[in-house]
């Protein structure tokens, strides 16, 4: 697992690509250990909060796809079944059941940009850089760059980002909507564990709820999302975590939330 990294600090846990020498590229031994990370983090009952980055000054530049152009028909189809595996990653991470935050410095590009864009909450650097490089190494965009990229930047930004391939500032990012903050490199950390901290103290049941819901938002019809948001609100309702939030509020203080 050298090359892909967990450190649990309480209730969150960061899972550091771990290639700085290559950009944090993804090998395909790299894939197979997210998939693994990714779905036992989302069954995990005391990880409430999971942060995603990159070692060193880069947050990921994609896919490391040395070795991938043998045109032969057995390595093709060695070549979908590695991407179907690529695909249950992002799948993995999208539907996780947590607060996802990715912490992007540096590069993030290809598969590295679409890992960033799976998560709920992306935090960036000044210095950061954004690309849907795909089409300057003669590839389509993947790791659901085309269902996750017109959802937050509307789809003529996302088919000028897919289609050029131009490389974007953090100011770029920010101005379009791709992620959600910008700060110097210094104070990434600094706000990270901030939101981290807001994240994990949450009420865990009902943010994985909300978090579904708004991961349906773009597919449901209104009357689909308000029978999910009324099955989730009586559920809710079920649980001390409502009656704990209502005695804070009565006793003016912040509550301790259980998921239960």
């Amino acid at each position: 697992m050298d090359e892909v990294q967990v450190v649990e600090d309480g209730a969150v846990a960061t899972v550091t690509l771990n290639r700085p020498h290559v950009k944090n590229a993804v090998s395909t031994e790299m894939w197979s250990e997210l998939r693994t990370v990714f779905r036992e983090l989302g069954y995990r009952d005391d990880i409430r909060c999971v942060v995603v980055t990159g070692a060193g000054t880069d947050f990921c530049s994609g896919a490391d796809v040395s070795g991938m152009s043998d045109r032969t028909s057995g390595a093709r189809m060695h070549q979908l079944q590695s991407m179907r595996e690529v695909g249950e990653v992002c799948q993995q991470l999208f539907d996780m059941p947590k607060v996802t935050i990715a912490r992007v410095d540096g590069i993030a590009a290809g598969a590295g940009l679409n890992l960033a864009l799976c998560c709920d909450l992306v935090l960036a650097s000044e210095r950061s850089r954004f690309s849907e490089i795909f089409a300057k190494r003669g590839l389509n965009v993947d790791f659901g760059g085309s269902f996750l990229l017109p959802r937050i930047v509307g789809m003529q930004r996302a088919k000028e980002m897919i289609l050029l391939a131009d490389i974007y500032s953090a100011a770029d990012a920010a101005e379009m909507g791709l992620v959600n903050r910008v700060v110097p490199a210094d104070q990434l950390d600094g706000l990270v564990a901030e939101w981290t901290a807001k994240a994990a103290s949450g009420p865990p049941r009902a943010l994985a709820v909300s978090k579904a819901l708004l991961n349906k938002s773009f597919t449901s019809t209104l009357a689909e999302a308000l029978d999910g948001e009324g099955l989730g609100q009586t559920f809710q309702f079920s649980t001390k975590d409502v009656s704990e939030a209502m005695n804070a509020w009565q006793e003016k203080r912040d509550p301790e939330f259980t998921g239960w």
